[in-house]
């Protein structure tokens, strides 16, 4: 990460799945990092999106090790035990789209809630959150997967509402949704042949080149991996 300063200090939130371990792995491979962090549900300090007291106490422990200069929330879930992406309005269930909101929406936000204090703000910083190019609504063409799209609007809206309010206290941090694309690993094994799917090591390189070169004034927006900038 050129941009960011000497002996930067990375969080990695979701650093058991296969984006986020990619990540881990890529900045501890960076002789600039100073030091890394990787949180989740069986990480210390734990955090879980599901449970704002662990989001919370988590930014807590943390904050005398800052201030931190990258934060990833590598998270997101589009199905799970007895729920798919619908096709159909008529197979929209209510508590199956409230838990694609908590996991894909309202816990990112509490996790903007509760680690953007910790950011520096005399130096450069960046934290960005794994969004999804279905979440757009002006590329929407398809219809379907009805949950997971409105979630990932929601986290979209949510990025771009917290980028006006932080660059008034962080003028020099870059807050961004990301699209991985399609990436070989649980979340996307029901729905892609093997072949059209990109190694997890690949897109987490491809996502931090990406935000390494956006500037304050990009603070807010939607990328792709390969750096295209997406419609809300």
């Amino acid at each position: 990460m050129q941009s960011l300063p000497t002996n930067y200090r990375a969080l990695v939130i979701g650093s058991s799945g296969a984006i986020g371990s990619a990540m881990v792995a890529h900045l501890r491979a960076d002789p600039r990092c100073g030091e890394l962090v990787g949180l989740g549900r069986s990480s210390t300090p734990r955090l879980d999106l599901e449970d704002e007291s662990t989001i919370a106490a988590a930014a807590a422990a943390l904050r005398a090790s800052g201030p931190w200069h990258l934060v990833v929330v590598a998270t997101g879930m589009l199905h799970g035990p007895g729920q798919m992406p619908e096709k159909r309005l008529a197979q929209l269930r209510c508590d199956d789209m409230l838990r694609s909101f908590a996991i894909n929406a309202v816990g990112p936000a509490a996790v903007l809630t509760h680690f953007t204090p910790l950011l520096a703000r005399e130096e450069r910083s960046l934290f960005a959150v794994l969004s999804a190019k279905v979440g757009s609504i002006g590329d929407n063409r398809l219809g379907g997967w009805y949950s997971y799209r409105a979630a990932k609007a929601a986290l979209n809206m949510i990025v771009k509402t917290a980028s006006i309010e932080l660059a008034r206290t962080h003028p020099r941090t870059v807050l961004a949704a990301l699209h991985p694309g399609t990436v070989d690993s649980r979340l996307s094994a029901p729905f892609h042949a093997a072949h059209g799917k990109r190694p997890a090591s690949q897109a987490a390189a491809d996502l931090l080149a990406v935000l390494d070169k956006l500037d304050p004034a990009e603070s807010g927006s939607f990328h792709a991996y390969d750096g295209e900038r997406l419609p809300w």
